[in-house]
């Protein structure tokens, strides 16, 4: 799935996020907003991640949708 697909349909992809990353808030995902560079940023944050890293992950993750 693709980023823009993922940014539209957010609501219903925050659950999968929440379950692959559950150390994000129901906040943080609320803000992240299907976005790729927020949820990139947030992964960096939170799991003290390269941006490489985190990009790859947030990647794996969309392409698994």
């Amino acid at each position: 799935m693709n980023w823009d697909q993922i940014e539209g349909k957010w609501t219903e992809m925050k659950g999968k996020a929440r379950a692959s990353w559950g150390e994000l808030t129901d906040d943080e995902l609320d803000q992240i907003g299907g976005k790729k560079d927020q949820l990139v940023g947030k992964l960096q944050q939170k799991y003290g991640l390269e941006r490489e890293q985190a990009e790859k992950r947030a990647d794996d993750w969309a392409n698994g949708l």
